[in-house]
């Protein structure tokens, strides 16, 4: 009886011994790159805010959308890594409760969709400008800009929070895990909203803008040329009358 007890309790020791396994140099190496990271992290887009709100300059379109991203980036900063460092340092196992792991995985969806839509609206502003300039006045950009701020929150929030609403689960007690939900409707919705449909557009809207900007190139030249070759028919012209 003493034996299997013994035997009981090396078992359960070894058990926690992978949880709290003690910390290697490269685990401590990891930690510091990451936190170090992090506060770069936050502190560059809080420099970026604070840049955006004291200019007077900058109160207008493009500097919206890339606060909005900025926004996004220090969220990112101070709510999602921190607790991505605990979790990493616990050995990828969960030990805060369910309340607290639904709140890191909706904010990391969340403001990393927020982040992709924010470049996808900076590029679709940069098209438009580009290719509808006369049109594309400064009241019409900056009223554009606000909607397209508001259908990026609204999305990135709807792919977030969805999961809170019974669209999979997030948390498993027993396995002590938490992770973004694994239900295949939801990873189908999630990474077409998330990462295929922005970057479809993306890759569609520069496209489009290295074509506008090659026909401009294009345009160019051919007006600077065409002088001179109006010139030397000209020239031809005139010595061929002298001839006859």
């Amino acid at each position: 009886m003493a034996d299997v007890i013994q035997n009981s309790s090396f078992n359960q020791s070894s058990e926690y011994g992978n949880v709290y396994r003690p910390q290697t140099v490269f685990s401590v190496l990891t930690f510091t790159l990451l936190a170090m990271l992090m506060v770069a992290t936050f502190f560059w887009n809080m420099l970026v805010l604070v840049t955006i709100l004291r200019v007077r300059t900058f109160h207008r379109v493009p500097h919206n959308l890339v606060a909005s991203m900025a926004i996004s980036d220090v969220m990112v900063a101070a709510l999602v890594m921190p607790l991505s460092l605990v979790h990493e340092l616990n050995g990828r196992r969960w030990k805060l409760g369910q309340v607290l792991c639904q709140v890191w995985i909706s904010f990391d969806v969340l403001c990393c969709t927020a982040s992709i839509w924010n470049v996808t609206a900076i590029a679709l502003d940069r098209y438009w400008s580009i290719t509808r300039h006369l049109e594309y006045t400064l009241k019409t950009r900056k009223k554009i800009s606000n909607v397209m701020i508001g259908l990026t929150w609204l999305l990135s929030s709807v792919i977030s929070l969805s999961p809170l609403f019974g669209w999979g689960e997030t948390y498993s007690e027993e396995d002590m895990e938490c992770q973004v939900s694994q239900e295949p409707s939801y990873t189908i919705f999630s990474t077409f909203g998330a990462f295929y449909l922005p970057l479809c557009v993306v890759l569609f809207v520069y496209w489009k803008i290295y074509k506008a900007a090659k026909f401009r190139i294009g345009s160019k030249r051919t007006n600077t040329i065409t002088p001179v070759a109006e010139a030397g028919e000209v020239q031809m012209i005139c010595c061929d009358m002298l001839s006859f």
